[in-house]
């Protein structure tokens, strides 16, 4: 499982990271075409908005798969030593689950649906619109995996835990 889960943070970080130099690249390039050549670009400002959806949908499930998305961490602390802790830890996996499945994945590839049998295209850039709505569902397909792995990891250190201590008078 930690083989996988290595790719697969290695594969969404430097997707990430390419996302982020394109972006950059496309920032400095409509500075430059605007304040040096007093002509602006005329899609970069379209570009950096798309860029910015796919970078902030993809970014969260790999902030999930990271375990660095934003928490509560005042019962995780207090239930940290007892069974509770587990079961609150599965709660808060089911919920990112439930929201990566309904959100994510249903309706974003439902707006792509709709978006591309309504064949809207983008102004600037000419590329339709719901192909750059597909971040939704593949940052939501990103989230149930790492959440998945978590949960496999989480059960098989449970048993572990379980198997090796001894058992406590009831």
């Amino acid at each position: 499982m930690h083989k996988i889960r290595t790719t697969a943070d290695k594969c969404v970080g430097c997707f990430l990271a390419l996302l982020m130099g394109i972006a950059v690249f496309n920032v400095l390039w409509q500075v430059f075409t605007r304040y040096v050549l007093s002509d602006p670009s005329s899609f970069t400002e379209e570009a950096a908005r798309y860029l910015l959806l796919w970078i902030s949908v993809v970014g969260a499930s790999y902030a999930v798969g990271r375990k660095m998305h934003l928490a509560i961490d005042l019962l995780p602390q207090k239930f940290a030593h007892r069974h509770g802790g587990i079961i609150l830890d599965l709660l808060i996996k089911g919920c990112i689950l439930l929201f990566a499945l309904l959100v994510l994945i249903i309706g974003g590839l439902s707006l792509v649906i709709t978006t591309v049998s309504q064949g809207e295209t983008s102004p600037a850039l000419g590329v339709k619109v719901g192909h750059v709505y597909i971040a939704l569902p593949l940052a939501g397909f990103i989230m149930v995996i790492y959440v998945l792995m978590d949960t496999i990891d989480l059960l098989i250190t449970r048993r572990t835990i379980t198997a090796g201590s001894p058992e406590t008078p009831r």
